[in-house]
């Protein structure tokens, strides 16, 4: 079961706020005294929490009897505060754009009232990977350490076109109404994730028959499934997010009103410190 934390009236980069803004988490394990056994999962595009579960657990990679893990959900994913369940004034279309920089800063403000003082590890999956840097040159003093997987620091011409494709098969159901739809544009959605298919994995992994190995029959098993997941999903959730992905199309902002600094990254990484293979 995740928690809700109580951000208030919160003010996004852009200058427009959320209004009453929820960030939806979850803890597994005991922060210690020092406050720095902390690592940080944030979700991924179409993920919550609950998808890093198979991470966590005795004998896992996240010991919770060595670990305070927080698990935490980007605004947009439909249980931190979303198109789908934010104040009436701000629900569906007129949710207000969201940048990565945004759900990091709710992040500090969230691991600043649990008591954590630094971070052990902040690692991500694609999404949650661009959020993972984002850490890295908001706050590089509390961040011990990072775990990017399967993403960038940006998102890039090719990955900004990909999205764009999605997008579009979604919007070209006459039912989606420019996101002001009065049922779900069922249509629309399984086209969205049966697009997503095709960039979801790799050449090898249809041309040598890999998804047989997660239990797929054939490709069009693997169409099917794809657009039948996609399908229960809200419209504006998903491209919310998705336009959250797509505007880090830059090198990255360090602090608010500074602008960019792309050599952040590299500053950062001249100071990283051993990650979970490391004692105490």
């Amino acid at each position: 079961m995740h928690q809700d934390f109580a951000l208030g009236r919160f003010g996004l980069v852009s200058g427009l706020d959320l209004p009453d803004a929820t960030l939806a988490y979850r803890t597994y394990g005991k922060l210690n005294e020092a406050g720095d056994n902390c690592v940080l999962l944030p979700s991924y595009y179409t993920g919550t929490h609950a998808s890093y579960e198979p991470w966590i657990g005795p004998g896992r990679m996240l010991d919770p009897e060595r670990w305070f893990v927080v698990a935490v959900n980007m605004f947009g994913n439909g249980l931190s505060t979303s198109p789908s369940n934010a104040s009436p004034g701000i629900r569906g279309t007129d949710f207000p754009d969201v940048d990565i920089a945004d759900n990091v800063i709710a992040h500090h403000r969230l691991l600043t009232a649990l008591g954590v003082r630094h971070i052990r590890m902040v690692a991500g999956w694609s999404m949650g990977a661009l959020q993972a840097y984002e850490w890295a040159v908001r706050y590089p003093e509390m961040v011990y350490g990072i775990l990017p997987i399967a993403g960038a620091a940006r998102c890039s011409p090719h990955n900004f076109v990909f999205l764009e494709g999605v997008k579009a098969a979604l919007a070209a159901d006459q039912a989606y109404d420019g996101g002001r739809y009065s049922s779900p544009p069922v249509r629309g959605l399984r086209a969205f994730g049966t697009v997503y298919a095709g960039w979801a994995y790799s050449q090898e992994f249809f041309r040598d028959g890999i998804y047989r190995e997660l239990g797929y029959r054939d490709v069009d098993h693997v169409l099917d499934d794809w657009a039948d997941d996609h399908k229960h999903m809200d419209a504006n959730n998903l491209l919310t997010v998705l336009g959250t992905w797509q505007r880090v199309a830059g090198t990255r902002r360090v602090r608010e009103g500074t602008g960019e600094d792309p050599g952040a990254l590299h500053r950062y990484a001249g100071h990283l410190r051993p990650l979970l293979s490391c004692r105490g």
